[in-house]
């Protein structure tokens, strides 16, 4: 009669993708990328706004773990518009996905690379006239074709954050989620 062993840490090891953000529409990201990406990770957003501070995220870090092997990598997925917010994030014990001066200029970079510096409300004006997708382009919201067209040139908006400058005007660290959730995809 074969003996039942206990299976390793490794085989109940839980990975797991805490994005913490401050906004709808990196939510509404989030659950596109949750929808690309069948591996073993789970995302979990939390919207935290202005109320984010190093405690909070440790928090909601610990609040994920069940089990002393459960790996969870916390991530902070904020824009860098707001220096009070800067200065916060900053404190915190985790891998930033910042964008400068929004998130919006991970969506622009879909479509066209951006080197200029450019400001939050000019930067909507732009990805508006990148792409025909992106003409009637609100917050909190993506329609299908703009959906498909994330989906489609995720590898060049990647290549060309990876050539900005961190914290910089323009900059994103979104792709660094990109490349763990690839990754784990294999």
């Amino acid at each position: 009669m074969a003996s039942k062993r206990e299976p390793s840490p490794s085989m109940r090891m839980r990975k797991i993708s805490l994005v913490i953000c401050e906004g709808e529409t990196e939510v509404c990201y989030i659950n596109l990328l949750k929808t690309w990406y069948k591996s073993p990770i789970r995302i979990v957003s939390h919207i935290e706004g202005t109320k984010i501070t190093p405690s909070l995220v440790e928090k909601r870090t610990k609040e994920l773990k069940i089990s002393q092997w459960d790996k969870v990598h916390t991530f902070l997925m904020y824009d860098m518009d707001v220096q009070a917010i800067n200065e916060k994030l900053l404190k915190c014990k985790a891998e930033m996905l910042l964008s400068n001066p929004c998130f919006e200029i991970w969506l622009l970079l879909h479509a066209k690379d951006q080197k200029a510096a450019i400001e939050t409300d000019a930067l909507i004006k732009e990805l508006k006239k990148s792409a025909p997708v992106w003409k009637n382009y609100s917050k909190s919201a993506f329609t299908d074709t703009q959906k498909a067209f994330l989906n489609d040139n995720t590898y060049l908006a990647v290549v060309r954050a990876k050539g900005l400058k961190e914290f910089q005007n323009p900059s994103t660290g979104i792709y660094r989620l990109i490349e763990l959730l690839k990754e784990n995809n294999k």
